[in-house]
């Protein structure tokens, strides 16, 4: 079997307009792979700071922020494809988050919440994605190391 080992880290966040953030991740394989050790989705703590369909395993992020009541909000969603070539690499994953109606986003500055989507793993089809209407957020970066083994056993040619 080839397999792809993927060691890393989420190793900062940067550019959100607020404090008191944290990350939920999750990697997504689809069809044609499947995790057979590991974590395959997690959660990092909260830190305050200030600051398309390829067939290839893609890490899926959402950034959540603390109010000053310590209610979690969703900040921002985002994903990044695993490099094709083995070795160290650091990946920026830009985050967006729908923007809504002008009422959605008075009731958002004074509430807090906002909208988010139904079904958050619609990002990861660019068919869907182009039809929201969204805001930049901030970046993820990750640090990975890639190990490809016994792809050229079974013919698979990496970049």
């Amino acid at each position: 079997m080839a397999e792809v080992h993927i060691v890393g880290e989420i190793s900062h966040a940067k550019e959100f307009p607020k404090q008191e953030l944290f990350c939920r991740w999750k990697l997504h394989c689809g069809n044609n792979w499947k995790v057979i050790s590991g974590k395959q989705e997690g959660q990092t703590q909260v830190i305050s700071s200030e600051f398309d369909d390829k067939c290839w395993p893609k890490i899926y992020v959402q950034v959540y922020h603390l109010d000053w009541l310590n209610r979690s909000h969703l900040y921002g969603y985002g994903f990044v494809c695993i490099p094709t070539s083995p070795g160290s690499h650091v990946l920026n994953c830009y985050t967006w988050r729908p923007l809504g109606s002008i009422r959605e986003r008075f009731i958002q500055y004074f509430l807090g919440g906002g909208p988010q989507l139904k079904y958050p793993d619609l990002i990861l089809s660019s068919n869907d994605r182009y039809k929201l209407n969204t805001e930049a957020m901030g970046v993820v970066s990750f640090e990975v190391n890639i190990v490809l083994r016994n792809f050229n056993k079974f013919g698979v040619e990496y970049e």
